[in-house]
Formats: structure tokens, sequence, C-alpha cells
């Protein structure tokens, strides 16, 4: 869909690195592709994981080229967010489950890219921050909800309010990223992760993935009756079947994501 968005597909897994260099900048052409290309592996039955990741050792994505913002035009401003919240918005969407590969700095839209994944997994030279009310903007993809949900309004505040970097070590203490990797391992060990994906039920995990995010919109109580619909609701699908009796058969489950 875009030649700076490279998707590969690996088994269950559908791998998208970004390829902008020199650093991995998004655009208003990669951010709508970003979108389609998500939404259209939606679609794709096979597809149970996704990885996303930067191109070359430094750069996981440096985030939005300010050139764009130069000019002060405010209509290019809007349609630019509104890039970055749609395809951000649609990444954090994805039905089943995303993984960041962070194999260098992440700033901005791009670490904000990886906020919106279910895992992150950083190696050891990555750099991660929010720089934009240094330059007088905000972080407009996502990046003001997801931060806080993730590690605590203190550091929030400290990344958003007082630009702080953190460098790898710190992310994983304060649960920005889940795994720090050696440099140069983030992408493979993503990938490994998406194969441990692949052997859980894809109805199963698109089902909890919604339960788990809804928890951050109401009370543990109010989603009790919706966590019980929908494990009922699983015994309408094939793969609940087929996994209670791979179970009793002893055997390993063959899903089918229907």
């Amino acid at each position: 869909m875009s030649d700076l968005l490279q998707l590969e597909r690996i088994g269950h897994t559908a791998l998208i690195t970004i390829r902008n260099p020199p650093a991995n900048t998004w655009t208003e052409e990669s951010l709508p592709a970003l979108r389609r290309m998500v939404e259209a592996l939606n679609e794709e039955r096979d597809i149970y994981a996704l990885v996303l990741t930067g191109e070359g050792p430094k750069f996981f994505s440096a985030g939005a080229d300010l050139k764009v913002f130069g000019s002060g035009d405010k209509a290019r401003a809007r349609t630019m967010i509104t890039y970055f919240g749609k395809a951000f918005e649609a990444l954090a969407q994805f039905r089943g489950v995303s993984i960041a590969a962070i194999n260098g700095y992440a700033m901005g839209g791009g670490l904000e890219a990886a906020l919106a994944c279910d895992i992150r997994i950083a190696e050891e030279h990555a750099v991660m921050a929010l720089p934009e009310a240094s330059v007088g903007l905000l972080p407009g993809g996502m990046g003001s909800q997801h931060l806080p949900w993730l590690v605590g309004e203190g550091w929030a505040k400290r990344m958003i309010l007082c630009g702080e970097r953190v460098d790898a070590p710190t992310a994983l203490r304060i649960g920005l990223v889940e795994e720090v990797v050696p440099t140069g391992e983030a992408r493979q060990f993503a990938l490994a992760m998406a194969e441990k994906v692949a052997k859980q039920s894809p109805s199963a995990v698109s089902a909890c993935k919604q339960l788990i995010q809804a928890a951050r919109k109401q009370s543990m109580w109010s989603a009790l009756t919706l966590e019980r619909e929908m494990f009922v609701d699983l015994f309408d699908t094939e793969d609940q079947q087929e996994g209670v009796q791979a179970f009793l058969e002893k055997r390993a489950p063959v899903w089918k994501n229907r």
C-alpha cells in the first residue's frame, strides 16, 4: 500500500517494517497506509499477530517530520493529526496481538505507535520520549492517553511535561516496555512471541483483548456481565470446540479462527 511500509507474512504473523530513512518518520502517505494495512489484516483469518518495527539499527521511528508543521498551517496540522489518530486507533484495535519491536529511537509519534501496540520489546540501546511540548506541540497520536495508563500519571508527566527521555532499562522498570533484549534482537524476539500467540485460540484471544482494554473505561464490576456473556459466545465458534477436544485427545489444536 506504500513503499514506506513493508509487509511480510511469516506464518500466522504480519510483520510491518517502517521504511523511511534516515529516521523512519511518519508521513501523510504512510499513516493512512498503516491504517488501511491493519484494517485489511483484520480480515485475514490466518493472521493472528502483528509485529511492528523500524528499518535499520538506529531508529524505530522519530515520529513526524517537523517540517510538516513549519508553515503554521492549521488545516494541514488538522489533517496530519487526524492521520496520526486514525492510524494508531486502528493499530490499537487490531483484533489479534500487536507487538512493537523497538529497535532504536522511538520519539514522539514513533513512541505513540509503540504505545498503540499490546506489547513492547525494546533493544538495550533504545531511547523513548514524547518531546512534543518542547516544540510547542502535544502528543496527539493517543500518547497523552496511552502513556499514563502504562506508566502511571507521575512518569507520564515527567516524560510529557518535563520532556524526559527514557532509556531501555528505565522503560522496563516503569512498565513502558515488557522486555529488553540485546541490540539487533527485538525483531526475532517479537516474532518468537508472536508464535506463542499462534498457539492460542485466535477467537479467544480477540475476546480476551476486548475485555482487558475495557478495563480502561469502566470499573471491574461493570465488566463482569460482559465477561460472562463473551465466555458463552465463544461456544458459537469452531475454535472453542477444537480447543477442548484437542485437550481431551491430548493433541495440539488446529485453529481456524472461526
